[in-house]
């Protein structure tokens, strides 16, 4: 094969190598993923139990030093710190490093495995620890849910509602509500009114405690069939409450007999509305709330599933409450807070920008300085490097986020002076005789 054969072989081969570099290159910017930051896991998990009405030394000693003693049977455990208040216990664990963010799932469940275990040695009145380990969740969606001229729980069924729409969306992980009030019931009585119908506090409250409760009243069979007995007599509403019927325990009669100067214990039947009023309403002080713009708002919080492009996450969710909206009342708003997919573009796009003015300024000015044919290479080959990027980021895994793209204009930069160095050396060579491969490889090096 002759020299002229080699050479035109060799031109086919990078022609084809550079233009399948292209190619990729193109069409690996597009499969990647796209965040506003680095995805990362927080390997610690919080073990928290409340013990009502206990004090701190009871809470340590009871509850802390029990969680304690068995999460420390984990091997993978790196560290544990407790925390021990008047009712409430907080015991912190963190995972050693060499562990992967693939192990975790199966160490958490490993973790309340052993807590469930633990629960039965607990004292009665301590509740049931609850395990928490997903502090990784970033929520980079909120929106602002507002009215005019809807109550409160009519927001809080909207918001509800469109939180099961936005959870079927395509990229959605979790979608939380914020600043929803706690419903409660409000019984309004004096003390002095108790004091002369000889009831108490105490006496209220254990029958109310044992009313509205779910239990299995057994089943009745007849010929072949089983029938379930479901007994009647639950609260549906404050009304149900109202006309609770209440007696006076044993002590409180005692007490009333003791206070009329003897006689027999009253034993007269007592409903709550004829001593007080039942009321339904929200819990004061609230444990939080929300205001946008200075009204009474309810945030609805949205994650992405993990390796999903945000933009296109963003799309979706857009599309999606573009349909809903429709079908909303007058009166009901929507507002975004948050909207990370728009960073993130905005993000992407200045990258892109920054690039193409890279480029053309070195094309212009190595045109200038050195002739075009110089500026096409330079400009050329920073354009193949940074879609050869793409293509390992691609194959790594590595998403376009604020750190990746960081790096690429930093090496953006580089690259622009290592090209006009490499370039510049070999054109010195080329001019001195030197055959082109060798002078290419002496300027590379």
């Amino acid at each position: 094969m002759s020299i002229a054969a080699v050479a035109v072989e060799k031109k086919t081969v990078t022609y084809f190598a550079t233009a399948l570099i292209f190619i990729a290159g193109i069409a690996s910017f597009f499969s990647l993923g796209q965040l506003e930051d680095p995805e990362f896991t927080i390997k610690t998990a919080v073990i928290a139990t409340s013990y009502p009405g206990a004090s701190p030394t009871e809470v340590e000693l009871e509850v802390t030093d029990r969680i304690e003693t068995k999460i420390q049977e984990l091997k993978q455990i790196n560290w544990i710190e407790s925390y021990s208040r008047a009712g409430y216990s907080q015991v912190k664990v963190e995972i050693k490093p060499t562990y992967k963010s693939t192990e975790l799932p199966q160490i958490w469940d490993e973790l309340r495995r052993k807590i469930r275990e633990e629960e039965t040695t607990l004292p009665p009145g301590a509740n049931r620890p609850r395990v928490i380990d997903d502090f990784g969740d970033v929520f980079g969606f909120q929106l602002a849910l507002m009215s005019d001229g809807f109550s409160y729980a009519e927001m809080e069924q909207y918001a509800k509602d469109l939180k099961k729409e936005l959870s079927l969306v395509d990229g959605v992980a979790r979608v939380e509500l914020w600043g929803v009030q706690q419903k409660v019931v409000y019984f309004n009585v004096r003390e002095s009114q108790l004091t002369q119908l000889g009831l108490s506090d105490e006496s209220i409250a254990a029958t109310l405690e044992q009313q509205n409760v779910v239990v299995d009243a057994g089943s009745l069979d007849l010929q072949n069939k089983r029938f379930r007995i479901a007994p009647t007599g639950s609260f549906r509403s404050p009304e149900d409450i109202a006309d609770l019927m209440i007696r006076p325990s044993v002590l409180d009669a005692v007490q009333a007999d003791t206070t009329v100067g003897g006689g027999s214990a009253r034993a007269e039947l007592i409903r709550l509305r004829d001593i007080g009023s039942i009321e339904l309403g929200y819990q004061e002080p609230p444990g939080n709330i929300m205001r946008h713009d200075g009204r009474p708002a309810i945030g609805i919080s949205i994650t992405n599933v993990p390796g999903a492009n945000i933009v296109d996450v963003g799309r979706n969710i857009d599309r999606r409450l573009e349909e809903i909206t429709a079908d909303l009342p007058v009166g009901i708003e929507i507002r975004r807070v948050h909207w990370q997919s728009d960073a993130v573009a905005d993000a992407v796009d200045n990258f892109l920008i920054s690039f193409a003015e890279a480029v053309a300024i070195v094309l212009v000015v190595l045109a200038l300085a050195m002739g075009w044919r110089m500026g096409v290479i330079i400009g050329s080959s920073l354009i193949i490097t940074i879609l050869g990027s793409f293509i390992v980021m691609s194959i790594m895994g590595i998403d376009l986020q604020r750190m990746s793209l960081g790096a690429l204009v930093i090496a953006l930069g580089m690259m622009v002076d290592n090209a006009i160095v490499v370039a510049d050396g070999m054109a010195v060579r080329l001019q001195r005789g030197m055959d082109r491969v060798k002078a290419a490889i002496e300027a590379a090096t």
